[in-house]
């Protein structure tokens, strides 16, 4: 009998590759995307980044416009792959950190291009959920991040996240929560979860 094909043993792992030329924003970027068990490799020039797209085997690619520029084969090449639809082939998306002192020589090229980016320094969930978009845009994953942003624990997580310190990521008072806070978020779900069954749809936080 054939082995089936869904196996997870047959699931290709989502590979990123991530187009950084500092080591420390390097190092900070692949944390992150190894948190989420994406495989990710790190080139530091754009001629690598060339040579690393023509395995194939991407589905995304965070570049610092800083080293790609917004004019030559590198940034052609990253257009051309991110704006062919995946229902007609698209496998390849594209993610541009743009360093917040070169802000304005860079977004107004991206924005003409279609190409999506954040602004370092940037909330790490902010980063995590743009990513995710894009690789579900390709199906290279089945849910985005933010459509599980309803679960138990959230309110605790965001608590936590807000705590971790980093010079590439901005602070955000949104994710900031008191102590009496999450202690009546954690009653409150303790109360519904004796009441309701566990969800089966993640993405609808009513269900």
């Amino acid at each position: 009998m054939g082995s089936d094909p869904s196996s997870p043993a047959k699931i290709r792992q989502v590979g990123i590759l991530v187009l950084e030329e500092d080591a420390e924003n390097a190092a900070g970027v692949r944390q992150l995307l190894d948190s989420e068990g994406w495989r990710v490799n790190i080139v530091p020039d754009s001629s690598l980044l060339l040579s690393e797209l023509s395995s194939g085997e991407w589905a995304l690619v965070v570049a610092n416009v800083a080293v790609t520029g917004t004019e030559g084969a590198a940034f052609g090449t990253l257009r051309e792959l991110a704006a062919v639809d995946a229902e007609e082939g698209g496998r390849v998306r594209v993610l541009y950190i743009v360093p917040e002192m070169t802000g304005s020589k860079y977004i107004k090229a991206l924005e003409r291009a279609h190409l999506p980016y954040v602004t370092r320094p940037f909330h790490f969930h902010d980063f995590l959920e743009k990513v995710s978009d894009l690789l579900f845009e390709v199906h290279a994953i089945a849910v985005p991040l933010r459509q599980v942003s309803y679960e138990l624990g959230t309110v605790r997580k965001k608590k936590l996240d807000a705590t971790r310190t980093n010079t590439m990521f901005a602070a955000r008072d949104a994710y900031s929560y008191s102590e009496e806070e999450v202690a009546e978020y954690e009653r409150q779900e303790a109360s519904a979860g004796k009441r309701h069954k566990p969800r089966t749809n993640l993405g609808d936080p009513n269900k």
